[in-house]
């Protein structure tokens, strides 16, 4: 029975991998992780469209027609035209990669310094839609909506896993290695969020996200 659901049951359409360090990790830039991690960090923001404006009313200010995932365009291409432009994708997920590489930088699950273009120890698959054949017109309307048991979940999913860096760090700093059942939980929640984000905002699929770590 087994072998036959796994032959029939297509797999879900969003993939995330990060490789093990399987090695003693840098205990120096694991501990300042926090202050290494800025440089990287501005560049992204500064991509992603966040500019700070003393003028506003709140200090931070976001420039989502210059900068950062492209939802709202996206959503009206496939609604009237049934078509999500190529490069489009290729921005919304090139900038989602090099988001998850700062992210997996950030929660030590590397030490190795994220680049902005390599894939380095991060392996995402996002498979571009056929609009016509993969994506209904109307449901990117609700998506947002229809994920929100997803959203509730992984607001406690995500706390367990920030408890889990913090162990980690630790471990890290006194042994070197990052526990692999903490790596593998951690990425777990990643790859459920990343799921859900390809669903509800990237647009990439009408698959309903898995309720799974795996």
């Amino acid at each position: 029975m087994t072998t036959k659901t796994s032959s029939t049951t297509p797999a879900y359409p969003v993939t995330l991998t990060i490789d093990y360090p399987d090695r003693s990790l840098n205990r120096l830039t694991t501990f300042f992780r926090i202050f290494t991690v800025i440089p990287i960090a501005i560049i992204l923001a500064l991509i992603t469209g966040g500019n700070f404006d003393p003028s506003a009313t709140n200090s931070w200010t976001w420039l989502y027609a210059s900068g950062g995932i492209l939802f709202l365009p996206i959503l009206l291409m496939i609604l009237f035209r049934q078509k999500y432009p190529k490069w489009w994708f290729d921005w919304n997920i090139a900038l989602t990669k090099f988001g998850i590489r700062v992210a997996t930088y950030i929660g030590l699950l590397t030490d190795v310094y994220p680049s902005t273009d390599e894939e380095q120890a991060v392996h995402i698959e996002i498979p571009y839609p056929d609009v016509p054949k993969d994506l209904s017109r109307g449901l990117p309307l609700v998506k947002w909506f229809l994920a929100i048991p997803h959203y509730i979940i992984l607001v406690f999913l995500g706390i367990a896993a920030i408890v889990c860096v913090v162990i980690a760090w630790f471990a890290i700093l006194f042994t070197g290695r990052y526990p692999r059942g903490l790596f593998d939980f951690v990425v777990g929640v990643g790859r459920w969020s990343l799921r859900v984000s390809a669903y509800a905002f990237l647009l990439t699929t009408d698959r309903y996200p898995l309720f799974s770590l795996n």
